[in-house]
């Protein structure tokens, strides 16, 4: 099972948002040194929930400060690109990290409205787009004189340049916050990534995964594959000790869920609130039970073992949670990957 720390910086005044940013440039700089698999990015605006707000611009700062981990998007929300704009932005970022690249793709957030509103886009419209966004980006890594006459975008294009890296294309991997959906990327045979859920869901979900791709007629090898390139989501912090880990991490995660309502309740419209407070409840995110694994390294392996019982190929991890201090999340990072991570090593 393969282990990655996901870059979700919080900043809450506008004051603090360099500070956040060169700190987690160095946060992914200590993850490739402590041997983590992925730096994965998010995408969020306007709220400072994601302090440096762009994660193709963030991805290539990454790439020229790092030589081996790979940089993964969790995600970018496909309505608020221009996809020739996004591939060309891919294309680059994989050549200067000479193919470190993973396109982790979704609709956009399901809760910040005000975030579609600033890009001008209607959400209703952000899981079509996010369709015709994935067939483009395909075709315009791979194909020339291509052209696309779409719903929401008519495109002709000679030929994409810079040219990917990795051929025929860095891997994509759409987010799947629900089961159908989940399922959908099983019948076509793709990896998927998981939100926060409870190890119960992780492990019905993941059976459900392997089981309807076998029945659209996938083989056992492409099984295997696509399971191992599947991840799921974790919110973890480590300390020495049960009692260090609840007393510092506990209260950041509160605070953190609490920051992201906030935001929320101040900048969605009282429309926007009702259909999100339909999405949201009982969310395992926001819970202490579901929502994060707190505790000594022993404690935290315990939790993780239904995890891996599910064989998914790996974790994407939220270290620095909310307003957490740098030199705080430095310790859990290092903690886990020096007597977390080797216990689920072949």
């Amino acid at each position: 099972m393969k282990f990655s720390n996901f870059l979700f910086p919080e900043s809450q005044s506008p004051d603090g948002d360099y500070d956040v940013i060169e700190e987690s440039l160095r946060e992914a700089e200590l993850s490739e040194e402590l041997g983590y698999d992925v730096v994965w990015l998010a995408e969020h605006h306007f709220d400072g929930g994601c302090a440096y707000v762009d994660p193709t611009t963030f991805a290539a700062a990454i790439a020229a400060r790092t030589k081996k981990i790979k940089i993964g998007f969790a995600v970018a929300q496909m309505a608020l690109h221009h996809p020739i704009r996004f591939a060309e932005q891919i294309a680059l970022v994989d050549n200067i990290s000479k193919g470190r690249m993973i396109v982790g793709v979704g609709r956009g957030t399901a809760y910040n409205f005000y975030e579609f509103r600033g890009f001008g886009i209607d959400p209703d419209d952000s899981h079509e787009m996010l369709l015709e966004v994935e067939k483009i980006l395909l075709q315009a890594w791979t194909t020339k004189d291509y052209k696309h006459n779409g719903k929401y975008w008519q495109l002709e294009l000679p030929v994409l340049r810079p040219q990917v890296y990795q051929k025929p294309h860095p891997p994509m991997i759409r987010a799947c916050s629900g089961l159908e959906s989940t399922l959908e990327m099983a019948r076509e045979g793709r990896p998927f990534m998981m939100n926060v859920q409870s190890d119960e869901v992780t492990v019905e979900r993941m059976d459900q995964y392997r089981a309807t791709m076998s029945d659209a007629g996938h083989n056992d090898e492409t099984v295997a594959c696509n399971v191992a390139d599947s991840w799921v989501w974790r919110n973890i912090f480590v300390a020495e000790t049960d009692a260090e880990a609840e007393k510092v991490g506990i209260p950041y995660f509160q605070n953190m869920r609490s920051y992201l309502q906030t935001n929320r309740d101040r900048m969605n419209t009282a429309a926007e609130l009702e259909a999100q407070a339909s999405r949201i409840v009982g969310s395992a995110r926001n819970s202490l039970e579901h929502g994060i694994i707190v505790g000594s390294p022993e404690t935290v392996t315990e939790r993780l073992q239904k995890v891996h019982g599910t064989g998914v190929g790996g974790v994407i991890i939220h270290f620095r949670l909310g307003a957490m201090p740098y030199d705080v999340a430095a310790n859990s990072l290092k903690l886990f990957a020096q007597k977390v991570a080797p216990n689920f090593q072949d």
